[in-house]
C-alpha cells in the first residue's frame, strides 16, 4: 500500500495508514495486544485495526451501536473495553450547525422519549478481533461523553442525565465488569436544574460541561469546556468534593478538553479545545501551568501554534483538539506532550523549560480522500481528533474523516 504523502513532516515520519475498513472517521483510540480500538464519530460504532504490523494495519472487526447511538469514545484496560453509549448528537437536526452543539444548551436532548441508548457497554477483549459484549450499565439522560478507566474497581465519566443543565462527573463501580454501576456524582453549583439550582455564571457563555476528568491518586481534573478547569477530591467516590475551580473564558475562548497531571515535574498541561471555524471561538492555548500548590494551578506559558503555514487560510478548525494523556502502558513522559491540532496535524512539544515550550516535531497527513462527515458545510481538510503514544514511541492518530495515520517521532 503507498502512503498518501504527509502535507508537512518535521522530525517525524509517516509509519502507517488505515482508512479503518471504509470507515475514516474516528475520535479517541486505545491500543491493547497489538490492535487498535477506534470509536467512530459518523459511522455509528466502534473498529479494531491489527496494528502488530504499523506498516500494514488491517481492520479486523466493526461494532455497530443501536440505532440514533453514539460510540465515539472509549477507554481499554487489561482485557476490558468500556465504550459510551450517548445520543449521537450531530445527528439531531438542531445539532448539526456546531455553534449550536459547542456554544449552545444541550439539556433537552437528555430527556423525552429515549430512541437511542445511554450508558455503558463493558467488552471482554481477550481475543481483541472478537470484542465480547459482557455487561452495560444504563443511565436516564442522554449518555456519556468520555471515560477515564485505568484499571481497578474505579471508572470517571463525563454523563448528561436528566435533570441536568449538561455533562458532569460521575463515578463508576466497576468491581462486578459485568455489572457497573453508578456510584456517585459532581457538579458545579447551579447545573442540578431539577434541584432548582440557578446558574451563577453570566449568560449566555457557552457551555458549562464536563468533557472528562484525568484521575491522580484522589485527585480528577476536569476539563468542563467554557467553565474551563475544575480540581475534584474523589476520594470518597461516592461523594466527590470540589477543590478549587479556575475560569479563563473569557478573554481566552474556553473549551477545555484536557487536564494533564504531571506529578513529578508539579506541572499541569491543559489544552483548550477549538471548536468553531477560522478562529471565531477565541484564543485556544495549550496550557502550562504550574501545580506545585495543590489546588492553585498558574498559568506559566502555553505552546506555540504551528507556524510553518497558514493554517487560519486552510480552513475548518485550526487549534487543538487533544493531547496524549500518558496512560498507564502507554509512552509516558513529563518533558515530551504530543499534540493534534487539528487541520495542521499531530504536534511535538519539548517543555524541560516549562518557562519556554518548542515545537520539536510536527507531521500533517494528507488531507481526507473523502469526506464522510454529513453535516453541510464542513471544509474537506484534516480533522485530527485524538492522539495516543505507545510505549515504543510509535504516534497514533485519528481524523473526523482522514482515517488512521501511525508516526514516528524522530527525536
Amino acid at each position: 500500500m503507498t502512503l498518501p504523502p504527509p502535507v508537512h513532516q518535521r522530525n517525524m515520519r509517516l509509519v502507517g495508514h488505515s482508512d479503518q475498513g471504509g470507515r475514516p472517521d474516528a475520535v479517541q483510540l486505545m491500543l491493547h495486544r497489538g490492535h487498535a480500538f477506534v470509536g467512530h464519530i459518523f459511522s455509528n460504532g466502534f473498529s479494531v485495526v491489527d496494528v502488530r504490523d504499523p506498516r500494514k494495519p488491517q481492520p479486523v472487526a466493526y461494532v455497530p451501536a443501536p440505532p440514533n447511538t453514539w460510540c465515539l469514545h472509549l477507554q481499554t484496560h487489561d482485557d476490558l473495553l468500556l465504550v459510551i453509549h450517548n445520543k449521537n448528537m450531530f445527528a439531531q437536526a438542531d445539532m448539526r450547525d456546531e455553534k449550536a452543539y459547542y456554544k449552545g444548551k444541550i439539556a433537552q436532548h437528555a430527556t423525552g422519549s429515549q430512541t437511542w441508548s445511554a450508558g455503558m457497554a463493558v467488552y471482554d477483549i481477550s481475543q481483541p478481533a472478537h470484542p465480547r459484549q459482557i455487561g452495560f450499565m444504563p443511565v436516564q439522560g442522554s449518555g456519556l461523553h468520555r471515560i477515564w478507566y485505568t484499571g481497578g474497581r474505579w471508572a470517571y465519566a463525563s454523563a448528561l442525565l436528566d435533570g441536568f443543565t449538561d455533562y458532569i462527573l460521575v463515578t463508576i463501580d466497576m468491581a462486578d465488569p459485568q455489572k457497573p454501576v453508578l456510584a456517585g456524582k459532581f457538579w458545579l453549583p447551579g447545573m442540578n436544574a431539577a434541584a432548582g439550582e440557578v446558574p451563577n455564571w453570566p449568560l449566555p457563555c457557552g457551555r458549562f460541561g464536563l468533557h472528562h476528568p484525568i484521575v491522580h491518586g484522589d485527585t480528577a481534573y476536569c476539563s468542563w469546556r467554557d467553565a474551563c478547569l475544575a480540581i475534584v477530591d474523589v476520594s470518597d467516590r461516592s461523594t466527590p468534593r470540589l477543590i478549587s475551580h479556575k475560569v479563563w473564558s473569557p478573554p481566552f475562548g474556553g473549551g477545555t478538553h484536557n487536564a494533564l497531571p504531571l506529578p513529578k515535574r508539579g506541572l499541569l498541561v491543559v489544552a483548550d479545545e477549538t471548536v468553531l471555524d477560522h478562529g471565531e471561538d477565541g484564543i485556544k492555548p495549550i496550557w502550562i501551568m504550574n501545580n506545585e500548590v495543590p489546588g492553585n494551578p498558574i498559568p506559566i506559558a502555553t505552546c506555540p501554534p504551528p507556524r510553518d503555514r497558514d493554517y487560519h487560510a486552510v480552513g475548518g478548525h485550526f487549534g487543538p483538539h487533544n493531547i496524549h494523556e500518558n496512560r498507564p502502558g502507554s509512552f509516558i513522559s513529563e518533558d515530551l506532550i504530543f499534540a493534534t491540532y487539528q487541520n495542521a496535524g499531530v504536534r511535538v512539544y519539548d517543555i524541560r523549560d516549562p518557562f519556554r515550550p518548542e515545537e520539536v516535531g510536527a507531521c500533517v497527513p494528507a488531507n481526507p480522500a473523502r469526506m464522510v462527515d454529513p453535516r453541510p458545510k464542513r471544509a474537506a481538510v484534516l480533522h485530527s481528533a485524538d492522539v495516543h503514544v505507545d510505549a515504543a514511541g510509535l504516534v497514533y492518530a485519528t481524523d473526523f474523516n482522514a482515517g488512521l495515520s501511525i508516526m514516528e517521532y524522530l527525536g
